[in-house]
């Protein structure tokens, strides 16, 4: 019995470790803050993000393997808090002539982005705006073939103003566009809600790609 209770307690504790420590600034949204506008609070996130990466690299690679244009195509995206460009830079590996739009409040992340794609200067720009602001959609510009974003949209908490922003990311797609969001669904009222959402913002359909509590990949397709 003694075994068991040993092999009980391991499992449980990778369990808190995968989603406790992994993400730990996800668990506590009000004790837990977030100084984005700090570029040494976002230096020491971006490094702490990076040790996540090898657990997110296979759910990314899902994201990318179900985008659904052909490889050598110069396709417009929108990265939608997209941050230091995790998934900017999947895309852009996947999608070489890809022109990215990648947006996120943070200036220091931008900045980051900035540098990790210093490379890539005509392929990317850089959107400074707030996804709480509805205006932020304007300064986006577009019009868009496809609209990602990774762990972003469920930090605005508020689920109406989560569904405004799939209204405004709707609003920048093209016909035959599609949205790919890789989120913790299950921590701002959970998958079907979203994919609710996303049908009332206007997308025809909406598919579930990829789901393990509390983080899924929804496709949304205008």
């Amino acid at each position: 019995m003694a075994h068991d209770h040993n092999q009980v307690h391991d499992h449980d504790h990778d369990h808190d470790h995968h989603y406790g420590d992994g993400d730990h600034h996800h668990h506590h949204p009000h004790g837990h803050h977030h100084d984005w506008h700090s570029q040494e609070y976002v230096s020491g996130w971006i490094t702490r993000d990076l040790e996540r990466q090898d657990d997110r690299q296979p759910i990314i690679e899902r994201l990318i393997a179900a985008i659904p244009f052909p490889r050598d195509s110069a396709i417009a995206v929108l990265d939608v808090g997209g941050g230091s460009g995790v998934l900017t830079d999947a895309v852009l590996k996947a999608f070489p002539r890809a022109q990215v739009t990648l947006q996120d409040f943070s200036q220091p992340m931008l900045d980051s982005a900035c540098e990790r794609f210093a490379a890539h200067a005509g392929q990317v720009r850089y959107v400074l705006s707030d996804l709480r602001d509805l205006s932020w959609a304007q300064s986006a510009s577009g019009p868009f073939d496809l609209a990602v974003s990774g762990i972003a949209i469920h930090n605005l908490h508020d689920l109406a103003v989560i569904a405004g922003c799939y209204e405004a990311v709707h609003g920048l797609l093209k016909s035959g566009g599609c949205f790919l969001d890789y989120d913790h669904f299950d921590r701002a009222g959970g998958v079907s809600l979203h994919q609710h959402s996303l049908r009332v913002a206007g997308f025809s359909r909406v598919e579930l790609i990829w789901h393990e509590h509390p983080t899924a990949i929804l496709k949304a397709t205008v």
